[in-house]
């Protein structure tokens, strides 16, 4: 996280010839929003006094509550690199406050703020998270609209001639480079047209604030490439679809809370009471996680994406991964997260669920260290293995029950998230899909 002040931002847009300023939010779909400025009115937009119609965004409030400010973060000032001709644009992340000056209950990024209070307040002092967000690289047609053809037919750790993405990646990487990440790989993955960009772990807001800005740099090169990009997690059936695991540590000041030499393994208790409120609660979080109807074609047995609730240290195919790393470098991988979700919301939940477990000393089950696919259903009873929710449907009322994660979105959130929710599964639910014509029409 960088450091400027409004005079830095000032002298610095006048260096570059910045003509325009983007007040940057994401409403509680995890859409990026944004009202440009042209740089004459930076004093205004820098005191915070620029307002916006709340009514116009999904989840905000009624149109006869609309008025409401944007507050932006000066640490997140940056100048998009691909911006240039008669002058650059510069880009600020907000907080929203509505008219009382008092930040909205409704805005992802001050809701995931107030639970790091709540971190802090049982003596903690930062929620690290590192992120893996996945993509696809489709081709587009004569008219430019995207088309599900596969640009490559590379796999895991391929490269070119085989890997034809390997280009259009080289220049979201150099991109996200100019603009401060610290990318610490890039490769092919394991499907085809599958991409993969590892950034450096940061603060909860700060990490949050990159994934919304990588998707943004992501899309924004790919159409250079004639081509775009989807994070939806599973653009094609059979093959693997887009994760974005969440790897997740608390830190006491300098120190991993997450470690402990002393023990057998390297884990602290915290950590393992962190680790049992994610798999108590992971239920209640899939919905937040995995909010398409479409997310539910992932997580499916076969596909490398989590299916069932347990841990381990040692295979991919639980929900929550221990990599091998110990020190301050101990953290914990949960392996459902897709990257259609609202970074924000998701990591509110995980970070909530965790602290509940800290907090009721909740205990940690055994790890199973077997390949959760090839169990049968009695198997995974024995050892106590649930499923996660099948569908969306499933995971709204697994979030109907989880009062802990109600608390993490906040009323106003849940109540609005539920909503919309409820009425994609209705839409998807009476609609007729052509798998149901071609398995029915003649048949019936």
């Amino acid at each position: 996280m960088k450091n400027f002040t409004r005079e830095d931002i000032k002298r610095i847009a006048e260096e570059e010839n910045v003509r325009y300023l983007r007040l940057q939010f994401s409403d509680i779909l995890g859409t990026i929003k944004n009202v440009e400025v042209p740089i004459s009115q930076v004093d205004k937009a820098l005191d915070g006094e620029m307002m916006f119609d709340g009514s116009s965004i999904e989840g905000f409030v009624r149109i006869e509550e609309s008025d409401m400010y944007l507050v932006p973060d000066l640490s997140t000032w940056t100048i998009f690199p691909w911006t240039a001709g008669k002058g650059k644009v510069a880009r600020l992340i907000c907080d929203i406050y509505d008219v009382d000056g008092k930040p909205f209950e409704g805005d992802p990024r001050s809701n995931l703020k107030r639970v790091l209070k709540e971190m802090e307040e049982m003596g903690y002092s930062a929620f690290n998270l590192g992120p893996e967000p996945e993509f696809f690289l489709f081709k587009l047609d004569e008219k430019g609209n995207p088309t599900t053809e596969l640009n490559d037919q590379g796999g895991y750790f391929d490269l070119a001639p085989t890997d034809l993405g390997e280009n259009c990646r080289r220049d979201i990487v150099l991109e996200l480079e100019d603009m401060g990440f610290e990318i610490e790989a890039s490769h092919h993955e394991v499907a085809q047209g599958q991409h993969e960009i590892d950034f450096k772990y940061e603060d909860a807001i700060s990490a949050c604030d990159n994934i919304q800005t990588f998707k943004l740099v992501v899309k924004t090169v790919a159409r250079k490439h004639n081509l775009h990009a989807t994070f939806m997690p599973k653009p094609l059936y059979g093959i693997n679809g887009n994760g974005m695991h969440f790897n997740v540590s608390l830190f006491n000041g300098k120190e991993n809370a997450f470690y402990d030499e002393n023990d057998e393994i390297g884990l602290s208790q915290d950590m393992r009471y962190f680790m049992a409120g994610i798999l108590k609660h992971a239920r209640g979080f899939t919905a937040i996680c995995n909010p398409l109807v479409n997310s539910y074609k992932r997580l499916v047995p076969g596909y490398e994406a989590p299916s069932y609730i347990a841990w381990s240290g040692k295979n991919r195919s639980p929900l929550l991964r221990i990599p091998s790393s110990r020190g301050l470098s101990t953290r914990a991988e949960v392996r459902s997260v897709d990257p259609s979700a609202n970074p924000y919301l998701a990591l509110a939940a995980i970070l909530m669920a965790g602290l509940e477990g800290i907090k009721h000393r909740t205990d940690l089950p055994s790890p199973v260290n077997e390949n959760i696919y090839e169990m049968t259903r009695e198997q995974r009873e024995a050892v106590g293995v649930e499923d996660l929710p099948s569908t969306l449907y499933t995971a709204l009322k697994a979030l109907r029950e989880d009062k802990v994660i109600q608390d993490a979105l906040g009323p106003h959130i849940y109540r609005q998230f539920h909503g919309n929710k409820s009425v994609e599964w209705d839409m998807y639910r009476s609609q007729v899909s052509e798998w149901e014509i071609d398995q029915y029409l003649n048949q019936y």
